[in-house]
């Protein structure tokens, strides 16, 4: 049975989208996932499921948690092997294993045209640095995220697209979480 990692974006920040990790777990087995487990407090699952379409299994997540969670969230659905794609695919390997709180990865609803990376890149008034990559963008916030001016609300306008990120530490335990090959730049097991 394939492994995914879900992402829900922007979870247990305050206001209407509070959701234990608990009750999500419980949830998602009801709808028939296996191997139910999440990561941190922040919306981070990984999951068995016989269904082999990513944006199908976005679809019923996001269209179950409206009704049966009263929660109103975009999921970002990777499987295993994506994910572990992605991690190959980091083109800041110095910053994964020197800082990686630092390096963070935005996975994307969609994948931006040339045009809207470049205006990301045109965006940018500090030091972040930005290597965009289908449905996914690798950002070093080297002066931290907290008091970047490239921020999330900044980019989706810019990418014309829905997303949510995760630092590199997030992303390393992850993958160990869905059983997949550690990053090479990682000297964790």
């Amino acid at each position: 049975m394939p492994t995914y990692i879900g992402l829900l974006r922007a979870v247990n920040l305050g206001g209407d989208t509070r959701v234990g990790m608990e009750p999500l777990r419980d949830w998602l087995s009801r709808m028939g996932y296996e191997n139910v487990r999440s990561l941190l407090n922040s919306g981070n699952v990984v999951f068995g499921s016989t269904v082999r379409d990513s944006a199908r299994i976005e679809r019923e997540l996001e269209r179950r948690a409206i009704r049966d969670l009263h929660l109103t969230t975009d999921f970002f659905v990777r499987s295993a092997e994506e994910w572990h794609e992605v991690i190959s695919r980091n083109p800041f390997v110095r910053e994964a294993a020197d800082a990686p709180g630092y390096l963070q990865l935005l996975t994307l609803k969609s994948a931006p045209s040339s045009k809207q990376w470049r205006a990301l890149d045109g965006a940018i008034r500090g030091r972040e640095r930005v290597r965009g990559d289908g449905r996914q963008a690798y950002i070093v916030f080297p002066d931290g995220v907290g008091g970047s001016k490239l921020t999330a609300a900044l980019i989706e306008r810019q990418l014309g697209t829905r997303g949510t990120m995760r630092n590199w530490n997030t992303v390393r335990k992850l993958a160990r979480l869905a059983g997949e090959a550690p990053d090479p730049s990682s000297d964790a097991p």
